[in-house]
């Protein structure tokens, strides 16, 4: 249930969409929200369905005092892990915001560090503060639109329906088609796909 202190005046939340998945970007969001205008039907992104996530999100960039998305892609993630890629995406996320929030919750069990403001992590924060649930839906509605064009880049691989998670068709899709350049190569399925074409 959402924590009707969510009034809290200038609490940054911070959540990510796409930590498992083998190809696409990790989205990551903050979010102040306004005390003055409440929106209700915030919850766990993943709880949600497509169509509420959809109306939501118009509706959080509307209404919040402030709000930022960022991407961080593959490359990035190959080059820091992808741990460390989801830490660097929540700071600029914060830094980006317009307005400099008093505390940043964040979701999960780990505050990003260099934040420089206070915060504390929230585990299942998404299902409990209202502005930590925002941001979480705007980070899955972003990444998810995100991967639909990278679906019409690349249909051969399903991006569209399973977003890049490791589902059997994108793991036979990997096998056939090799990955491309929205692949994780530091993923162990991605880079088990490039083997037998580095032995070509």
């Amino acid at each position: 249930m959402i924590d009707p202190s969510w009034t809290v005046p200038g609490v940054a939340g911070v959540d990510e969409a796409g930590r498992g998945p083998l190809a696409g970007p990790v989205a990551v969001a903050a979010v102040i929200l306004d005390p003055a205008r409440r929106i209700d039907g915030l919850g766990d992104s993943k709880a949600l369905s497509e169509a509420r996530r959809e109306a939501l999100f118009p509706r959080i960039q509307s209404e919040a005092l402030a709000f930022a998305i960022v991407f961080v892609h593959a490359d990035e993630i190959d080059r820091l892990n992808i741990l460390q890629a989801t830490m660097a995406g929540m700071r600029r996320a914060v830094a980006a915001l317009a307005t400099t929030p008093s505390r940043v919750l964040v979701d999960g069990n780990r505050v990003p560090p260099g934040l420089g403001i206070a915060a504390e992590a929230i585990v299942k924060g998404d299902a409990k503060i209202a502005a930590i649930s925002a941001a979480s839906i705007l980070a899955k509605v972003a990444r998810d639109r995100w991967m639909l064009d990278l679906d019409a880049a690349h249909p051969e691989y399903g991006f569209a329906a399973h977003k890049g998670y490791p589902t059997p068709e994108h793991l036979d899709a990997l096998r056939r088609f090799g990955p491309c350049a929205a692949h994780r190569r530091s993923f162990a399925p991605v880079n088990a796909a490039m083997v037998p074409r580095l032995l070509d």
